[in-house]
């Protein structure tokens, strides 16, 4: 900092206008030093790229003997979290026995005078692993009357050359345990299995149409389970190219999918799984793009064309094309989204979300009625902020303390929601942040929270909604670490195993089901474990988690 040795303290400045100016000259001096640094860091993200290009390496990043945390970890968990007793509970009471055996005392070493006096339980846990390679001798008969031969069939669950208990465990290990196939090829040859790295392959990703099948109804449930759905977005790659991951959930569920862009459009699919795009201009439709800049001629158009009725993706981008052909590239996404957004709006015959929990980016905004934001995601703001001056550095730590008291406030009212508490937290915020610190780009970011008053006090009006997007994050962090260590899928099957099992495997977590009982459970057709959306129907029946959406609100909304 600046004044590290002679900290700024403009209490003791006596005039005014000197302290105005020196007030102004500071945060001069922050704006500089901001964009000197985001200079610095892009150019030695050029000067890397251009090593590169030259075949060179660019900077290393070495870190020191007593590494600090990273200017970019801009993580609000631990002035969002408040420290809890840490309580530490047995879980013998828990574990499943699967066999006892009595233990004797060498009766050569005990005296002439003991007694016996019963048992000491003791429970030790472990597991035996190994190959359980069969070979069958299937019965064959043939009949001269029909001229056929009979011949004995395998187990139910035996198909190909590997058994339930292998396909099962390979799937667990890929996707619930985020191994590679070759570390799992390699576990297998160790135990006596031999198996090919194509066959290792192949048994995740082909064949597996049961498993797809139950995705679907997991989606359909999920999305019917609660008015409101947690969604984020996190890069992935698919055959070396960059394309986007997809992640819609709640308490009761978690969905993955992969699609090349990350627009409305896209995140529309997502929410209408398996279904064709449609589109529909309404009076809703023209509301989206009144701040889209577009001529009187084509706002004309676009309002004669309005009806109650859908059109397919290709008849509708082919009239809209045929009638203005000289529409820029925003323009026509604008118009395209919006009328996708209205027709999800109208569809009757699928769960639409009514309520969105995510972070502010664009993409997420119309589709459904209401936007809740991420206090989490509204803290790193302020973490992001790096004064150079211990007066701002002060200021920033002070408005911190005061934002995460102000969550506390609103965790303690999703506890017990009322309208007087309603009514004094929606005073209590606008009076926070209307704070005026004199820190330029404090006072700045102060604002934005400000202008982002309905989406991030959703909750008074929502107390079953969370107050941060972390069960969305959360699962796209396990995306990015099967990515580090699969890199990604290359073919069509690929992705489609990708999303499916690791869609499946974060759902039965959340239904309290092991991923591997519930995949070796439906590779060997015994099919004793539900189906995973009839869970999810009767959690949610039993939750309630939509209450606020089925009784009259407490007040008018925002």
């Amino acid at each position: 900092m600046l004044d590290k040795l002679n900290p700024v303290d403009l209490s003791n400045i006596q005039d005014e206008n000197a302290r105005e100016l020196i007030v102004r000259l500071m945060n001069l001096i922050e704006a500089v030093s901001t964009d000197l640094r985001d200079a610095q860091a892009e150019i030695q993200r050029l000067r890397d790229e251009n090593n590169r290009l030259k075949g060179e390496q660019g900077k290393p990043n070495i870190k020191g003997n007593k590494p600090k945390p990273p200017p970019s970890n801009y993580s609000s968990e631990q002035e969002r979290r408040k420290p809890k007793p840490r309580r530490k509970r047995s879980k013998k009471a828990t574990i499943k026995i699967h066999r006892e055996q009595t233990l004797e005392v060498d009766k050569a070493s005990l005296p002439e005078d003991a007694e016996f006096k019963g048992y000491e339980a003791v429970v030790v846990q472990d597991f035996i692993f190994r190959a359980d390679n069969v070979r069958f001798h299937k019965e064959k008969y043939w009949a001269y009357s029909t001229g056929k031969t009979y011949l004995a069939q395998l187990p139910l669950g035996y198909e190909g050359q590997f058994g339930p208990g292998l396909k099962a465990l390979t799937l667990t290990l890929y996707f619930g345990g985020g191994m590679s196939e070759a570390k799992i090829r390699d576990l297998y040859e160790n135990v006596g299995v031999q198996i090919s790295a194509g066959q290792v392959s192949n048994l995740l990703i082909k064949g597996q149409e049961q498993f797809h099948a139950e995705k679907e109804e997991v989606c359909e449930a999920g999305l019917g389970s609660t008015p409101w759905q947690h969604t984020d977005q996190t890069s992935t790659r698919v055959d070396g190219q960059n394309q986007h991951c997809n992640i819609v959930c709640n308490p009761l569920y978690t969905i993955y999918t992969t699609t090349p862009k990350k627009d409305r459009l896209s995140v529309l699919d997502v929410l209408r799984p398996g279904r064709e795009r449609r589109f529909r201009l309404n009076e809703e439709a023209l509301g989206y793009l009144e701040s889209t800049p577009l001529s009187k001629a084509t706002r004309t158009w676009l309002a004669a064309e309005c009806r109650d009725q859908d059109w397919d993706e290709q008849t509708f981008v082919e009239r809209l094309d045929t009638n203005w052909p000289k529409l820029n590239e925003q323009q026509r996404q604008a118009i395209l989204s919006a009328a996708a957004v209205a027709a999800y709006h109208a569809e009757a015959d699928l769960p639409t979300v009514r309520l969105l929990l995510c972070d502010d980016a664009p993409q997420f905004n119309w589709i459904a009625e209401e936007l809740a934001l991420c206090w989490v995601h509204e803290g790193r703001h302020y973490k992001k902020l790096m004064p150079s001056f211990v007066h701002h550095f002060k200021l920033l730590k002070d408005f911190r303390k005061q934002f995460w008291e102000f969550y506390d406030e609103l965790l303690t009212y999703r506890q017990q929601p009322t309208l007087e508490e309603r009514v004094r937290l929606d005073t209590e915020f606008d009076k926070l942040f209307s704070t005026c610190t004199g820190f330029g780009a404090l006072d700045s970011r102060i604002a934005k929270t400000k202008a982002n008053k309905e989406s991030l006090l959703m909750v008074l009006k929502h107390p079953e909604i969370p107050l941060h997007n972390n069960p969305a994050e959360l699962e796209a962090r396990q995306r990015v670490r099967k990515r580090d260590v699969s890199f990604g899928p290359r073919t069509k099957d690929g992705i489609k195993a990708w999303d499916t099992f690791m869609s499946l495997a974060a759902t039965a977590k959340k239904l309290g089901i092991s991923f591997y009982q519930y995949i070796h459970d439906r590779v060997s057709k015994a099919n004793e474990i539900p189906r995973l959306a009839s869970l999810i129907e009767a959690r949610a029946s039993e939750l309630e988690l939509g209450a606020s959406w089925s009784v009259a609100q407490l007040t008018p909304s925002y």
